[in-house]
């Protein structure tokens, strides 16, 4: 073979060029599996696909302005879409819940319009329990876990988790005595209740087993789930 003649490419020769796999449109596919899950149980969690539809749209940015080093722009594509469906569905059922969830006959009442405002030195009934007294009203929270295991007839009610399981002693008007009527019971746990029935105010502050501090509410429930 003539030395003048030229030699085959090797694999030396030959240029492979690499584009790196984006991470953030990784993430953003990540996200959307994150905040579907917790979304649809917890709306604030929505803020996880939120997060993950602007890591998507990142990841596109980045990906159509330097093709030539990273890929994955479908993935990208699909992580911003997802997120934007998880968004829309969730966020269309909890306002769907939210609207229908109050029987009828019955006026919403936020465990927040109940608790006193941390300012106030004195704890005792808002203005609001004060006027809702004796009315049918629709309330939610957590059983507090001092209200015993199993399955329950009555129990204190608090406003969150915080208070259920990591706040100690709950002060007053962050605790409703209920009571279920009609023979009803319910499992004691960390899930969230929903409560039907008539609000009272005490006439007198009223001290219950295994709590610090009085309760000035009571509710006699009609409907619990």
């Amino acid at each position: 073979m003539s030395m003048d003649q030229k030699l085959s490419p090797t694999t030396e020769d030959v240029e492979f060029p690499y584009r790196a796999l984006s991470s953030t449109a990784i993430a953003s596919i990540i996200f959307v599996a994150l905040g579907g899950l917790a979304g649809y149980f917890f709306w604030p969690a929505l803020g996880l696909s939120i997060i993950g539809l602007i890591v998507g749209w990142l990841s596109y940015r980045q990906i159509r302005r330097y093709p030539d080093e990273f890929e994955g722009l479908q993935m990208a594509i699909a992580g911003m879409t997802l997120n934007g469906l998880v968004i829309l569905g969730c966020a269309s059922m909890h306002t769907y819940i939210y609207v229908t969830e109050v029987p009828d006959g019955y006026t919403r009442l936020p465990f927040y319009e109940l608790q006193q405002d941390a300012s106030q030195s004195v704890d005792m009934p808002t203005q609001t329990a004060v006027e809702m007294n004796g009315q049918a009203v629709f309330l939610k929270g957590y059983i507090h876990p001092s209200s015993g295991a199993g399955v329950l007839k009555k129990f204190i009610l608090v406003p969150d988790l915080g208070t259920c399981c990591f706040g100690g002693q709950p002060k007053s008007t962050d605790m409703v005595e209920v009571t279920l009527l009609d023979g009803q019971v319910t499992e004691a746990g960390l899930t969230k209740k929903k409560l039907a029935g008539e609000f009272s105010v005490n006439n007198a502050p009223r001290r219950v087993t295994d709590f610090d501090n009085n309760v000035f509410y009571r509710m006699k429930v009609d409907i619990i789930k």
